[in-house]
């Protein structure tokens, strides 16, 4: 009797949404889980954060999805996910679902490498209560990293219409994009104000991966935004 290999087990990727509805956090998530499957991912959904104080269960995952705009996180789940991410395994997200979660933690804002604080919109008078009022041409600049880095090599520079994030952020990223925010009459800044928009970040044996486009399903549907965030799943797994 000859003994076949053992399988292998597919990888595992965690899902966690919520937080506000305006990002749309689960028709945005569930627009990835097609490739996520396709790419052998054996893919759990969550509503809470509850799950990342499961050390057991994160100690088998290798690829954490966040989409959890604002709302707030326990000490011992925050514990729990940067511990995750500290063994291996990746984090990845991208807009508010990533880059403004948790405010009340300055520990997570650290684990991440940036926070969102403010979204520059259209002129005051041109402004409705909508959410297209923080909906702005603006281009997506490649840097030089990004010419050889897997998540954005052939990408080129590339327009978006919609929120443009101002971000604050250290230097221990490494930047993949930037944003530049222009001065308008408007405004009470006075130069110029450049923010990253992709960036990667190594943290203990995990990788995290950030974008900041995709405030709606439309965003992501756009082909270099969702061809970047794609990669960059697939690049923060273990």
């Amino acid at each position: 009797m000859t003994d076949l290999p053992p399988s292998t087990p597919a990888k595992r990727a965690l899902v966690v949404r919520g937080g506000w509805d305006g990002h749309q956090p689960v028709e945005a998530t569930e627009l990835f889980l097609p490739f996520l499957a396709e790419n052998g991912f054996e893919v759990r959904v969550e509503e809470s954060t509850a799950v990342y104080a499961d050390e057991d269960y994160l100690r088998t995952v290798d690829l954490i999805v966040q989409s959890n705009t604002m709302t707030s996180i326990e000490w011992p789940e925050f514990l729990g996910l940067r511990a995750a991410v500290e063994r291996g395994t990746g984090l990845a997200g991208w807009h508010g679902g990533i880059a403004d979660s948790y405010r009340n933690n300055s520990d997570y804002l650290q684990l991440i490498g940036g926070q969102f604080v403010s979204h520059p919109g259209k002129h005051p008078d041109e402004r409705t209560g909508e959410q297209s009022d923080n909906y702005v041409p603006h281009t997506i600049e490649m840097t030089a990293l990004a010419a050889d880095h897997p998540i954005t090599q052939g990408i080129s520079d590339f327009e978006l219409t919609t929120e443009q994030y101002w971000v604050l952020h250290d230097d221990y990223n490494d930047v993949l994009a930037t944003t530049t925010q222009a001065v308008r009459e408007w405004d009470p800044w006075h130069r110029p104000i450049t923010s990253p928009a992709v960036w990667t970040r190594q943290w203990g044996e995990g990788r995290i991966f950030v974008s900041t486009p995709g405030h709606r399903v439309e965003i992501l549907q756009d082909a270099n935004v969702r061809t970047i965030i794609e990669r960059g799943l697939l690049w923060a797994s273990r």
